[in-house]
């Protein structure tokens, strides 16, 4: 069974899938759309869970530090009815906090450049916050 990982933004979807397994999550690429244009990103979706025959969505959830639902919160709350509406799949909340510093920290430590960075950083974000979910679901959680 195939996992689809997502890290929401206002201009980009990252976007990572796991193996058949759903023990390892890999970095696959980085949608960029228009700024709010939410709705634009659910044709290329339903393309991924269809080649990649993707039984479960696990989206990253943006919680304020002292765990409270702010804008970004509830943005992507809706997404997530409207991906569970449009695609028929469960979408699975995962706490997405500190996601984007972790990986920034990991592709600072490999010495990637700032312009290598801000291009791979949202899909590593949603590799991620996948892992995080499998690892969790298979009682790894460390």
């Amino acid at each position: 069974m195939r996992y689809l990982g997502l890290d929401l933004g206002t201009r980009t979807l990252g976007i990572s899938i796991s193996d058949v397994t759903a023990t390892i999550a890999n970095s696959y690429k980085t949608i960029r759309f228009e700024e709010n244009d939410y709705d634009s990103l659910i044709p290329e979706l339903r393309d991924l869970v269809n080649e990649y025959q993707i039984k479960k969505i696990v989206l990253g959830f943006p919680k304020n530090m002292n765990n409270t639902v702010g804008e970004r919160g509830m943005t992507t709350l809706s997404f997530k009815e409207k991906l569970e509406q449009e695609l028929n799949l469960e979408v699975i909340m995962q706490d997405e906090r500190l996601s984007t510093v972790e990986a920034t920290h990991y592709m600072i430590e490999a010495d990637l450049s700032r312009k290598k960075r801000k291009k791979k950083i949202d899909s590593l974000a949603a590799n991620i916050i996948l892992q995080t979910y499998l690892d969790k679901m298979k009682g790894r959680d460390l």
